[in-house]
C-alpha cells in the first residue's frame, strides 16, 4: 500500500515524497488510520521501524494549517527531541505548520524567539518544558493532541512524576498517543489516567532482535577487554562503529585510548554539552568520526543510517537495553553486526538477556588473539573463519568483505 492510500493530506504526501519515503511500514499502516480517526493509541514496535512518521504524518494532516500550539510531543532525551522536530519539519515542508524543539543543555534565547513567533507543535523534554510552564512562556490550554514518545525510556529515566504533572495541565478533551519500543507493566499505570479506551497496535515482537542484525558474544578476561576491542576493530571491515559503555567515565576512557590508537572518535553522554553532542552526532553521520563511544542515553537517541557495527564494550544493565543498543545497526533493510564483550562476571546478565530475547547468542573467539585467560561460558566458543562457518554469519577481514572498508 502506498502512502496516498492512507488519506494523508496532499501537502503532507508531498513532504513524504520529498523525504524519500515510498511504502509505509507495518507500524505506519496500522497506526496512521487510528491517529487520523482521533482515537487514543498505545503503539509499540522495535526501533528503526518508522514510529516517528507513524504519528507525525497523521498529526500534520489533522492540523491542516498554522494556528495555535495544539500538539505536544514529549521525548526522554534532547537527541530524540531534536530528531523528532527535524522529522516534523521535513514532513511539513510544503505546509505553513511550525515546530519548535524545547530541551535543556542549550540557552533559552533561540527557543524563546521561536515560541514568540508562534508554533503549532512543541517537541519537548520534560525538564525544559516545566521551566517554560513556570514562566508562562508556554501554555498547554490549546493542546488537542498529546504524544508521549519512547514512553518506556521516559519511565526508566524517572520522569513519571513530571510527566503526570504535564498531562494534568493539558485539556481533558484531547487525543493521547503513546509510542514505545517496549510496553512494560509500568506503562499501564500511566495509561490508566492519561488515555481513554486506547487502541493497541503492536508490530513485531518487542523482545526480539531484528533479523537483519548478526550478533555474537566474545568471552574475554576483564583485563583484556580493551585489547580485544582494538583487535576486533583491526580485523573488521566496517563503515561506522557504535561502542557502548555503561558509564560516562568509562566512555571517556575508551575514547581516549581509541584516539591514542589513531581512530577518529566521537563521544556522546550526559556530561557532554549540547553543542558537543550535536557536533559528535553530526560528525558521526558525515563520516568525520568512524567510531562513536556512547552510554545508553544514545541507545534510542541515535538514528544514523549506515551504522555497520555495534560493540557492547560493557554488557548492559537491563536486558531490554541490549535490544535497543544493537537495534542501532541493521536498520532500513541493511545488515549489521553486533558484538558483546563478556567477562566471567557477566554470566547472570547474559543469561537474563538470552531469556529476555528468547534465543541463545552465539559465542565466538577471535582467531589469532593472544588470550591470556579464557573461560567458555555456555558452550565452546567457535573460531572465526570463512563465510558460512559461523552462527550469525559474522564477517571479518580475510573471510568475507561485506562492508566497504574502513575510512
Amino acid at each position: 500500500m502506498a502512502f496516498k492510500a492512507l488519506n494523508l493530506s496532499e501537502n503532507v504526501l508531498r513532504g513524504v515524497q520529498a523525504a524519500g519515503y515510498t511504502d509505509p511500514t507495518p507500524i505506519q499502516l496500522r497506526a496512521i488510520p487510528v491517529v487520523l480517526g482521533g482515537g487514543d493509541l498505545i503503539a509499540s514496535a522495535q526501533t528503526g521501524t518508522g514510529k516517528t512518521a507513524a504519528f507525525a504524518l497523521p498529526v500534520l494532516t489533522r492540523l491542516g494549517q498554522h494556528g495555535r500550539a495544539r500538539v505536544l510531543v514529549l521525548e526522554p532525551t534532547r537527541e530524540l527531541a531534536a530528531q523528532v522536530e527535524t522529522a516534523f519539519r521535513d514532513f511539513a515542508r510544503f505546509t505553513d505548520i511550525r515546530t519548535v524543539a524545547v530541551f535543556g543543555g542549550v540557552g533559552y534565547g533561540a527557543q524563546r524567539s521561536d515560541l514568540k513567533r508562534g508554533v503549532d507543535i512543541i517537541v519537548a523534554t520534560p525538564g525544559r518544558l516545566v521551566d517554560y510552564l513556570k514562566t508562562g512562556e508556554i501554555s498547554l490550554r490549546d493542546i488537542t493532541i498529546l504524544i508521549l514518545d519512547e514512553v518506556d525510556r521516559m519511565l526508566d529515566m524517572g520522569f513519571l512524576p513530571v510527566v503526570k504533572d504535564i498531562i494534568a495541565r493539558c485539556p481533558k478533551e484531547r487525543q493521547t498517543l503513546f509510542f514505545s519500543a517496549t510496553v512494560p507493566p509500568e506503562i499501564a499505570a500511566v495509561a490508566s489516567f492519561a488515555l481513554r479506551n486506547p487502541a493497541r497496535v503492536e508490530c513485531g515482537v518487542a523482545r526480539s532482535v531484528t533479523a537483519s542484525v548478526n550478533h555474537a558474544l566474545y568471552p574475554v578476561a576483564a583485563d583484556q577487554k580493551f585489547e580485544l576491542l582494538e583487535a576486533l576493530l583491526a580485523k573488521t571491515d566496517f563503515d561506522s562503529v557504535l561502542v557502548f559503555s555503561r558509564t560516562k567515565h568509562g566512555a571517556d576512557k575508551i575514547a581516549r585510548r581509541l584516539k591514542s590508537a589513531n581512530h577518529s572518535v566521537a563521544v556522546l553522554h550526559a556530561n557532554r554539552s549540547q553543542n558537543q553532542r550535536i557536533e559528535a552526532l553530526a560528525g558521526f553521520k558525515s563520516g568525520k568520526y568512524e567510531v562513536m563511544v556512547a552510554t545508553d542515553i544514545a541507545a534510542r537517541g541515535i538514528d544514523v543510517a549506515g551504522v555497520s557495527h555495534v560493540i557492547n564494550y560493557d554488557v548492559p544493565e537491563k536486558p531490554e537495553d541490549y535490544v535497543h543498543r544493537i537495534g542501532r545497526t541493521g536498520r532500513a533493510q541493511a545488515v549489521g553486526d553486533a558484538f558483546t564483550l563478556v567477562t566471567p562476571e557477566n554470566a547472570n546478565d547474559i543469561r537474563d538477556i538470552q531469556r529476555f530475547i528468547g534465543a541463545k547468542i552465539p559465542e565466538l573467539r577471535l582467531e589469532g588473539f593472544p588470550y591470556r585467560a579464557f573461560v567458555a561460558r555456555t558452550e565452546e566458543p567457535q573460531q572465526q573463519r570463512g563465510r558460512g562457518s559461523l552462527p550469525g554469519q559474522i564477517r571479518h577481514k580475510g573471510s568475507f568483505n561485506r562492508f566497504r572498508g574502513r575510512r
